[in-house]
């Protein structure tokens, strides 16, 4: 792997894990599947993970045609998906992203939905969320080459895999890490994040600028 294609593994692996976030992910599926059989939990974890994938995926390659079908420049969609990445962040900086994935986590309680969480709210949209597809949309607009491309899918799948890994660890995970370290870890995260989010911003804009001086 060249130079290059290390910095672009390094940068899309950073933001997707940001992003997925799979400490915040495992004490919400620990909670959610408390009542459930180890198999079951397994079964869930693995099943969340792979419909995370699948989405991601389609939306790696399908996204840029979709953004030409509805008119929407790459510029335009660096500075509204860094935007977005952004307030993730924020959310994640202040712990209203967590508090939020609780209030979704309850509202499922007691319903025919816990039985399975698998696709939802774990695939949909706590790992497949707007953010990570976004993200994931984002990087592949600018791949270039097709080993870019497989360079970004497979920091999206090595995403996943750590996340699934998490789910599958939720239970000991928890005893492991305590409230006030998940916190602390998802905040310094944050703030990596909001720092990916305004770069994506600035390049949509600079993109922009150079486009409109073209025309000129």
């Amino acid at each position: 792997m060249t130079a290059s294609l290390l910095a672009l593994f390094s940068s899309a692996f950073v933001t997707f894990l940001v992003i997925v976030d799979p400490p915040g992910n495992a004490p919400i599926f620990a909670g959610l599947t408390r009542d459930a059989s180890a198999a079951d939990r397994r079964r869930m974890a693995i099943r969340a993970a792979i419909v995370a994938w699948f989405i991601l995926l389609f939306f790696a390659f399908l996204g840029e045609p979709l953004l030409d079908a509805l008119g929407i420049s790459l510029a335009a969609f660096r500075i509204a998906g860094g935007i977005m990445l952004f307030i993730i962040a924020l959310d994640m900086v202040f712990e209203k992203r967590t508090e939020r994935r609780e209030n979704r986590a309850h509202e499922i309680e007691g319903t025919p939905e816990a039985e399975d969480v698998s696709v939802f709210p774990m695939a949909i949209p706590m790992i497949a969320g707007p953010g990570t597809i976004a993200a994931i949309m984002l990087y592949m607009a600018e791949a270039t080459t097709f080993a870019e491309r497989m360079v970004i899918t497979g920091a999206m799948t090595l995403t996943i895999l750590i996340t699934m890994i998490a789910l599958l660890a939720a239970g000991p995970l928890m005893k492991l890490m305590g409230a006030k370290l998940e916190a602390m870890i998802t905040r310094l995260l944050g703030v990596i994040l909001a720092a990916l989010a305004s770069q994506f911003v600035i390049d949509g804009i600079a993109a922009a600028l150079i486009s409109e001086l073209q025309t000129l």
